[in-house]
């Protein structure tokens, strides 16, 4: 057993109603033994002080629920994006506010490449560019020679240059979902969904999940998770190899890693008794800073994309409805298999015709193979209504909702994609809380910047780009937003008992805060500093 130490801070936020804040907490083996004043530890023994936080407010740990490792291993690429944006060592990124731009900044990047290497880009937005879509003739500009691949930040659709297309043997006579055409019926660079970003993907070598589960790439999701206050985060569509898993399980068990990572097994295209093995097996080697065991079901693809799954009336824009990347009838007996087996599920669904089959599918197989404790979990839950989370709180299914889309394509989804009706309507936190449906609100790194306090700002103020505020009647009070990004996100990975507040017992897992975010203006929560961590009571400061 190791000694106590008793952490001061200007002020201790707990989210345990029975002490909302104190001024103290102390620490014994990883845990917290007491909270309160500075003798809160008296009675337990002789107690060292440790003073460093003195000037800083302490929270717990926040818990990203829906992110994705590869937030490191981006950075191995160009970035193409719209928004400025920070690496994980803390370097700013310039946006590409058009066209003209991706292609300039493209370009210098690939006169660095080595021959034969191909360039690969992430983060593309096209949705804020004016005019022409970006295409493989705006791509062929940077070279013919070598392929050319950039990913939207979505994650759900690319645009590649006509080698790459060659590669693939994409051409006029192509007939398959996904491979978008122009007027003059041949391939325009654009691919929407796996089906057809993957032949590409496998022939460029663009194993970004891969690449992510190296050494460095998972101790640089570290470094991100620490910028932003988290101390558990999640992989929320990991493809483990037993190699993956032993480095995951080596570098997790340092001291200085510092953050428990809850990877997710993405099952789509898989066979379901297979994989329903697997993440059992999985389970069975978690430890204290690695959980596995639960799995990741896709549903459908990206609004902003125009291929999530909508209701009636569709489309402002009279696209038409999005793809499946798995079709209903695969969900329906995926969902049935895992339920049996008793595998927590986190489901993917954007487009409220998506959530619908989603919940379905659980209610079908809930009625089968009863499990009153499954807390399977809707990610995204960008279009639900009411009666879809009525429907949640009666088959006890979790959301996780993403509030940083109101900020990030606020402003798009009412011109754009879904019309000002219904844009005030998304990720309605407001409606989710009031039917008693359990919350956890996310970033979806890196399709946005993992940061839980600005997410908590998007959800209580719901300003877009433009300023405008979405939705007015959809905001959360602060300390609601508060209690998504730690004890909401915690009950929704089952680890709610263990992180997410700070009382005896619990892991002694602690944000780190240059100023109180239940004392400044809601406005201004976004810019309440972080300072760094502690992680089952080691510091990891900024």
């Amino acid at each position: 057993m190791s000694g106590i130490t008793v952490f001061k801070a200007k002020k201790v936020i707990t989210m345990d109603p029975n002490r909302p804040s104190a001024t103290h907490v102390a620490v014994r083996d990883g845990h917290i033994l007491a909270v309160g004043s500075a003798d809160c530890a008296d009675q337990w023994g002789e107690a060292s002080h440790d003073d460093r936080f003195a000037d800083a407010v302490l929270m717990p740990g926040m818990v990203e629920g829906h992110a994705h490792m590869m937030s490191g291993a981006m950075w191995n690429f160009a970035y193409a994006g719209f928004h400025d944006r920070m690496d994980p060592n803390g370097k700013w990124w310039k946006g590409k506010p058009d066209v003209a731009a991706v292609v300039r900044d493209l370009g210098e990047y690939e006169k660095g490449l080595a021959a034969g290497e191909p360039l690969i880009g992430w983060g593309l937005d096209p949705i804020f560019f004016e005019g022409e879509r970006l295409s493989r003739y705006h791509l062929d500009q940077i070279t013919t020679e070598r392929p050319v691949a950039i990913m939207f930040s979505n994650f759900h659709l690319m645009c590649v240059n006509s080698k790459a297309l060659e590669m693939a043997g994409y051409d006029a006579a192509t007939n398959a979902e996904g491979v978008v055409k122009g007027a003059d019926g041949a391939p325009t660079g654009e691919l929407q969904e796996m089906a057809a970003m993957f032949p590409v993907m496998r022939r460029l070598g663009m194993d970004f999940r891969g690449l992510s589960q190296k050494p460095e790439a998972i101790h640089s999701y570290g470094e991100v998770c620490k910028r932003a206050g988290v101390t558990t985060v999640t992989d929320l569509y990991s493809q483990m190899e037993e190699d993956d898993l032993g480095s995951l399980l080596e570098v997790t068990s340092g001291a200085d890693f510092p953050v428990r990572l809850v990877p997710v097994l993405g099952v789509a295209g898989t066979d379901p008794d297979q994989s329903a093995n697997r993440a059992l097996a999985l389970r069975a080697k978690s430890t204290d800073k690695l959980r596995l065991g639960a799995v990741k079901v896709m549903t459908d693809g990206s609004i902003q994309g125009w291929t999530a799954r909508v209701k009636w009336p569709g489309y402002v824009g009279g696209q038409p409805n999005g793809i499946w990347n798995m079709s209903p009838d695969e969900i329906h007996r995926m969902v049935e298999v895992m339920q049996a087996a008793g595998v927590q599920m986190h489901l993917h669904t954007n487009g409220d015709e998506a959530s619908e089959v989603a919940i379905d599918a659980m209610a079908e197989a809930a009625r089968k193979h009863p499990w009153p404790g499954a807390r399977h979990v809707l990610q995204h839950c960008q279009m639900m209504g009411r009666d879809q989370f009525e429907r949640c709180v009666e088959l006890g299914i979790c959301t996780n909702i993403f509030s940083n889309h109101i900020w990030y394509f606020g402003d798009q989804h009412a011109a754009l994609t879904l019309g000002d009706a219904r844009a005030e309507r998304m990720n309605a936190a407001r409606m989710a809380l009031d039917t008693g449906v359990y919350v956890a609100i996310h970033s979806d790194a890196p399709v946005t910047p993992m940061g839980p306090l600005f997410t908590a700002w998007c959800a209580v103020n719901r300003q877009t780009m433009s300023g405008r505020v979405l939705g007015e009647a959809q905001r959360i009070t602060v300390e609601e937003a508060l209690f998504a990004i730690t004890m909401g996100a915690a009950y929704t990975l089952k680890m709610d008992a263990e992180v997410g507040s700070i009382e005896t017992g619990k892991r002694a897992d602690f944000a780190v805060l240059g100023d109180d975010p239940t004392a400044v203006a809601p406005e201004a929560l976004k810019d309440v500093p972080v300072l760094g961590t502690v992680t089952g009571g080691v510091p990891h400061l900024a």
